[in-house]
């Protein structure tokens, strides 16, 4: 790249701070870390476990020992190497953030969030750099066999363009290229050449994407830096990753449970990574990822994080993983309810990320509400959660008026995949037809596809995530007079057997009887109950006065009856109008009438809490 001014003197105080640091106690890097997110980087980019510098101290690489480094690894294991840099200037190298500067493609189109310091940044422009790492050694974990297979992996950390050049040498496999890194605009690469033990990118002019290159088990790589105006090299261990996050179904079952969801070691149990939910996000959450340079056995395991309100037992746990190795042969768990899995190892190349997913226990709440005050005060509900023909939650309503209490069955826990009633029933001297009945029910698992009752009595078949809440609401019918009629005929007496299991035989006695009911909560119009009975043929009725009988039934009627002058008789064929016959007595009996007409004076009354009022009225006939 050209030559910037103010880019040379920040890299002047760059190096008095790495000459100051160097005098004062050079340290050995610590660890390693994948990115933290891919932007456009394979789906592999989190097996790449990038070299954090920030103890890289350019005095000690450059003198004859050249600088010893010892990385322990996410899995425990340890990377150990020396680094010596030369450099045709006075200084070589300093340990940089990503990315290295806003052209740079890594960093900014890929590979994003690389934490520490992972890129080995020119001091100074127009300088030749060369960067040996040799002695490269990984031991895995105690207890652990080698691994068979790890790569290195080299990158262009800056932007090679104009009259600069970025090469890596292999002493291991030859140079894979495993991504090409997209430039911040446009779509131009440097120049790329592989002879296998070599990789060069040499420098085009223009704003440039950048590549990077694996070898598998190399002892020694080393890279060349010509710098036009500043170059950067970067560089990464790959074995193999294993990610792990979490995702809720649904909602929680408190809305105080959150989760911790961890990787740890199978043998000892250390905690390699983890990661906890938050707030009432359903996922997915950050990644818990390890990146592997061993076969290490895993196992992944999640808990309730603490302040939550629920075990685990509120939940159906299971355990999905995908590789992005499509050629690896480790087994992975697909749907499989457990709260632990001993994953075991991995092998060179996978990219594992799993997932456990959650879903509360399904629950189901039954409420009863009044649209309105009751038709009579004491008027109380049953409310049913049943299974079949088993009651699984019932409650009876307590209160007055409009005011409901005792009426709610709360969040019950069911079994998913199960069909459940909902319904109501009425309590003592209640009847439900004063009343229109309907149901409403909400799900706060929104997207749920469980479909919710609309109507009584309604049905639902839950699943793992729903929290259903349905009310079934009774709004008061408006008051009206409901008459049921019901008629009944008894044989009193025949000539033969007396008044002792009488017969309908001729010369039988035949009592009638017509009882009207109000079931309604209004009273009928004054005057207008009327009762017409035809009578059968064969028979003749009895006119011996009274001709028909009134009683009251347990809840009087409130009408006024005279036999003498609200009965008219009909003669006329079928028994119907006009009603203006005047009966003959001839032996109690007149054959001649066909029809009756019954009409009792005053205002029916309507049902009340005490019961329904009614009234029958009887007359007697005899068969010819």
């Amino acid at each position: 790249m050209g030559v910037d001014v103010n880019r040379v003197r920040l890299w002047v105080l760059r190096i008095v701070a790495a000459l100051a640091f160097a005098c004062a106690s050079p340290a050995l890097a610590a660890t390693c870390a994948p990115a933290t997110s891919a932007g456009t980087a394979p789906p592999s980019w989190q097996t790449y476990c990038w070299l954090d510098f920030s103890s890289y101290v350019d005095a000690t690489a450059r003198s004859a020992a050249g600088q010893n480094f010892s990385i322990t690894l996410t899995d425990g294991a340890t990377l150990t190497f020396n680094m010596k840099a030369t450099s045709t200037g006075a200084t070589a190298v300093a340990a940089v953030a990503s990315p290295s500067w806003t052209g740079a493609a890594v960093g900014n189109s890929a590979f994003l969030g690389i934490p520490g310091k992972p890129v080995l940044y020119t001091n100074v422009n127009q300088t030749t750099v060369v960067l040996t790492i040799s002695a490269i050694a990984i031991t895995p974990p105690a207890g652990v066999a080698r691994a068979t297979a790890y790569a290195v992996v080299a990158a262009d950390a800056e932007s090679t363009n104009e009259s600069e050049s970025l090469s890596f040498t292999t002493n291991g496999s030859n140079w894979t290229l495993l991504d090409s890194v997209p430039p911040i605009s446009g779509n131009l690469y440097p120049t790329m050449t592989n002879s296998g033990t070599t990789f060069t990118e040499t420098g085009v002019v223009g704003t440039v994407g950048g590549y990077i290159v694996g070898s598998n088990n190399p002892t020694t790589v080393s890279a060349t830096l010509v710098s036009g105006g500043l170059q950067g090299a970067m560089f990464a261990v790959r074995f193999a990753s294993l990610a792990l996050n979490k995702a809720i179904t649904g909602v929680r079952f408190n809305a105080a449970d959150q989760f911790t969801y961890r990787i740890s070691t199978t043998s000892s149990g250390a905690i390699l990574t983890s990661g906890t939910t938050t707030g009432t996000a359903t996922g997915p959450f950050a990644n818990a990822t390890v990146n592997f340079a061993s076969a290490l056995p895993v196992t992944l395991s999640e808990v309730m994080a603490a302040g939550s309100s629920s075990t685990l037992a509120s939940y159906d746990s299971k355990l999905t993983c995908i590789n992005g190795n499509a050629a690896s042969t480790t087994p992975l768990p697909t749907n499989v309810t457990t709260t632990s899995y001993a994953f075991g190892g991995l092998i060179f190349g996978d990219a594992v990320s799993c997932v456990f997913t959650n879903a509360a226990v399904p629950r189901v709440a039954l409420a009863k509400a009044l649209g309105g005050t009751r038709v009579f005060t004491n008027d109380q509900f049953t409310v049913d959660l049943t299974t079949g023909s088993t009651t699984t939650a019932t409650t009876t309503t307590t209160g007055a008026g409009s005011t409901v209490t005792n009426g709610s069955i709360p969040a019950t826990i069911v079994s998913p995949a199960t069909p459940y009633g909902l319904n109501e029933g009425a309590a003592g001297t209640t009847v439900l037809t004063y009343y229109t009945a309907g149901i409403a029910c909400t799900n706060t698992y929104t997207t749920s596809p469980t479909v919710l009752p609309s109507t009584l009595p309604g049905t639902v078949t839950p699943r793992y995530g729903d929290n259903i809440n349905c009310t079934i609401t009774n709004t008061p019918k408006p008051a009206t007079a409901t008459l049921t009629v019901v008629k009944t005929s008894l044989v009193i007496s025949d000539p033969v057997n007396g008044t002792t299991n009488p017969k309908a035989i001729p010369g039988a006695v035949v009592q009638y009887a017509v009882t009207v009911t109000n079931t309604g909560t209004a009273a009928v119009d004054a005057s207008t109950v009327v009762v017409t009975d035809p009578l059968p043929s064969g028979v003749a009725l009895a006119v011996t006065a009274p001709v028909v009988v009134f009683t009251n039934g347990v809840q009087a009627s409130g009408l006024a009856f005279n036999s003498a002058t609200n009965v008219t008789y009909s003669n006329q064929a079928g028994g119907g109008t006009p009603y203006s016959y005047a009966p003959v007595n001839s032996g109690g009996y007149d054959v001649a009438v066909r029809g009756i007409r019954i009409a009792p004076t005053g205002v029916m009354a309507g049902t009340t809490a005490a019961g329904s009022p009614s009234f029958t009225v009887s007359f007697l006939t005899q068969i010819r």
